[in-house]
């Protein structure tokens, strides 16, 4: 089967790394052709928006996307394009498993656990205005129609993957209205699937639980802000953002990209890791029904680990980005 997929190279390392991916992803014969389009500093330059038409209307049309990082600026210049992109699409889970990699050191070589966020609504959408000069309010919308259908991702995603538990993470006992309404969205869903374990967790005490004990967690889900931040954090836990995939899933199609940031100060190097894309592109190859395909890039890569000749310099090797993605497209033709 032929697949057209959106490819947004993006930012910074964002060219070296998709074309590192792109490389492995055609080594295991995946029939794709490749639509690419631009988001971001580059769509500013070129049509003075950071969210052209053109390139929303072909990740529409394509329902499926691979995306490299985009730069955002802090706190100045045009609004996150990532939180437009989401809302332009409706891609409303955003799903990061998390998944200790061979041969790199962490605290828990065992980790295996996903994050699963809702990605439309909650503080992180940005609803802020000056009430006074001095004075700024942001708001936190929380609605049951969001709360009901991420729930229902989660327990879906844990059912169709085979996992046994969910865990909703809230602030429920001091934001009772906003977060309380999550939780009971989430545990009216939970009586839909009896043989997945559900519970909850407060938000602080997760974060404890996390770096205590996180073999206790399985499928973990949250509102939008409490999954930025607990997705990092997960990340730390296996050595950093350049190991964790990321994918951002709605009712008309996805996009999947690297989470970590550009890495302006090292593009052009050829010594950016791609590995959190390539990771991120087995998570789109399961997605679009090519499971073969997806388990060859994923052992290739494991292997590719655990061999540990042929890793970047961030993981303490030598080899170039482009060395990196040839080992990995060797061993997928040797299997």
């Amino acid at each position: 089967m032929k697949h057209t997929i959106t490819l947004i190279p993006g930012d910074g390392i964002g060219p070296e790394i998709t074309a590192a991916t792109v490389r492995v992803i055609e080594a295991t014969g995946v029939d794709i052709e490749w639509e690419t389009q631009i988001l971001g500093a580059q769509a500013l330059e070129k049509y003075g928006d950071t969210l052209p038409e053109a390139s929303i209307e072909a990740m529409r049309r394509n329902k499926v996307s691979l995306k490299g990082p985009i730069m955002t600026p802090v706190g100045k210049g045009f609004t996150s394009v990532n939180v437009g992109l989401r809302r332009a699409l409706d891609l409303y889970a955003n799903v990061r498993p998390v998944k200790a990699l061979p041969n790199i050191p962490c605290r828990y070589p065992e980790l295996d656990l996903v994050i699963v966020r809702e990605n439309t609504e909650g503080l992180y959408s940005g609803l802020e205005h000056v009430v006074v000069p001095g004075v700024v309010e942001s708001l936190k919308v929380i609605t049951e129609k969001a709360s009901t259908r991420i729930a229902k991702y989660a327990f879906d995603y844990a059912r169709d993957n085979k996992r046994k538990k969910v865990t909703a993470v809230h602030k429920a006992n001091i934001m009772k209205l906003s977060d309380g309404l999550f939780l009971e969205c989430f545990y009216k869903v939970a009586k839909d699937f009896p043989e997945i374990e559900a519970d909850d967790k407060i938000i602080d005490n997760c974060c404890m639980q996390l770096v205590m004990r996180p073999e206790q967690f399985d499928v973990m889900v949250m509102e939008n802000l409490y999954g930025d931040i607990l997705s990092d954090l997960c990340a730390g836990l296996i050595g950093g953002l350049g190991l964790a995939p990321g994918a951002n899933i709605g009712e008309l199609g996805a996009v999947f990209e690297a989470v970590h940031g550009s890495a302006p100060d090292i593009a052009g190097q050829g010594i950016a890791n791609p590995t959190a894309l390539m990771l991120s592109a087995i998570q789109m190859l399961h997605y679009i029904g090519e499971r073969d395909a997806a388990q060859r890039l994923e052992t290739a890569l494991f292997d590719v680990f655990k061999d540990g000749t042929t890793i970047t310099k961030d993981l303490g090797g030598t080899a170039k980005t482009n060395e990196f993605a040839r080992a990995i497209e060797e061993k997928i033709k040797a299997s």
